[in-house]
């Protein structure tokens, strides 16, 4: 019953490695929280996306994840400490 739904996301994903996925994640998440209207929620979001963009696909992918990771932990602290609520 479960089976075909998960054959279709297994062939959807063989398509792309885990540094695509985890970015478009990440966008989908972003989109998400923006509807809270919190620049901590937003700025939490980004912390623990950078760390798993230089964590997990340093492995699969090219290093350009790692580098947005790098870039994502540097903004993240900075919008954290700047956020009013």
């Amino acid at each position: 019953m479960f089976a075909l739904p998960l054959q279709v996301i297994d062939k959807f994903l063989l398509q792309y490695n885990l540094g695509q996925v985890l970015l478009l994640v990440f966008v989908l998440a972003t989109l998400a929280a923006l509807t809270q209207r919190s620049l901590k929620i937003i700025a939490l979001q980004t912390m623990t996306f950078g760390l798993l963009f230089m964590l997990v696909p340093s492995i699969d992918g090219p290093p350009l994840y790692l580098y947005l990771g790098i870039g994502l932990l540097m903004v993240a602290p900075m919008a954290y400490v700047s956020a009013g609520r």
